[in-house]
């Protein structure tokens, strides 16, 4: 992904984060207000931040899942076996797409369809590739080798396969479709935007007027680095403010606000972005405002975006957040 580097004001962060005023928000909550919470609590599934772990350190083992190389493959391969398990029914979306520079890539996008016949549906997106090279490593001699992107890439696909898990044990109500996307992360910081997120871009010139789409998407990246804070990204609330209050609402009553920080962030190119442009609500969920760097996570786009500096607590965090979403809609 690549940062927009401009911040929004105060004064804004305001008018987009308040909540409305309304007298049953205003009045004392009711006995059956509890009762419905209470049943709601009870009906989601633990998310097993240790699952989610697993998940993420299968995707390191393969080596760093640069497009064209067998590492990339072999989690493309485990990825569409994993839905299939879960009882998924899985489309592989390959198709050629052409980069801003007119170069032909292959994009191999998967997708998985839990509650096929479901009316409502939402969506849920992560990227599996890695970057190609280290180039914000503190060792030059670093920036042409891989990543191994265990919290850029593997982290939100590890979220999304333990939920595909407890789906496969404890069916929802809405029908969730998960869709795995390619060729995030190759772009350059001095090019166009459109040289970053080929495989949502190719996702999303697929679709046609009649195509269904989901109510809204949530997109899930870098969602494992030590103690991340996610504030509001700016086209997410731009563009899906209903979906921002509903997660960072899910956030609060799961007990996570002090992670689900509701401040406005930076504006983010991100494979959600172009899901937007397609006509789907979408947002990001995305640690971009690390106390030390006041952007991403210091890891990114590095060497030390290792196994190592993954976060059980932070995978927790944002798992119970997802679950509460994806079970009590």
């Amino acid at each position: 992904m690549k940062p927009h580097h401009f911040y929004i004001s105060a004064a804004l962060t305001a008018i987009l984060i308040a909540t409305p005023a309304c007298s049953k928000s205003q009045s004392a909550t009711s006995d059956s207000d509890i009762n419905r919470a209470v049943a709601a609590h009870a009906a989601t599934p633990k998310f097993s931040s240790d699952s989610a772990f697993n998940f993420i350190k299968q995707q390191v083992d393969f080596g760093p899942r640069v497009p064209g190389t067998a590492p990339h493959t072999a989690c493309h391969d485990f990825i569409a076996e994993r839905l299939q398990s879960y009882g998924a029914e899985v489309e592989l979306l390959d198709t050629m797409f052409a980069t801003p520079t007119g170069k032909e890539v292959e994009i191999r996008n998967i997708l998985g369809h839990f509650n096929p016949d479901a009316r409502q549906r939402i969506m849920l997106v992560a990227h599996y590739d890695t970057r190609p090279w280290a180039d914000r490593d503190s060792d030059p001699t670093a920036y042409k080798t891989p990543i191994d992107g265990a919290n850029d890439g593997a982290s939100g696909v590890g979220v999304m396969l333990e939920t595909a898990r407890l789906i496969a044990a404890q069916s929802p109500k809405t029908g969730v479709d998960m869709l795995f996307v390619d060729y995030e992360d190759s772009g350059t910081y001095a090019g166009p935007d459109e040289e970053w997120c080929l495989g949502s871009q190719a996702y999303a010139a697929s679709l046609t007027p009649g195509s269904a789409r989901p109510s809204f998407a949530i997109l899930l990246d870098m969602v494992g680095g030590p103690d991340a804070k996610f504030p509001i990204e700016y086209f997410s609330a731009q563009a899906a403010p209903e979906v921002v209050d509903l997660v960072w609402r899910k956030a609060a009553e799961a007990g996570q606000s002090s992670r689900f920080v509701k401040q406005m962030g930076g504006a983010i190119n991100d494979d959600h972005v172009y899901l937007i442009k397609a006509g789907i609500p979408a947002i990001d969920i995305i640690e971009s405002a690390n106390d030390l760097t006041g952007s991403f996570n210091p890891t990114w786009h590095t060497l030390d975006d290792n196994i190592k500096n993954i976060d059980r607590a932070t995978l927790q965090a944002v798992g119970d957040v997802i679950t509460s979403v994806v079970y009590t809609l």
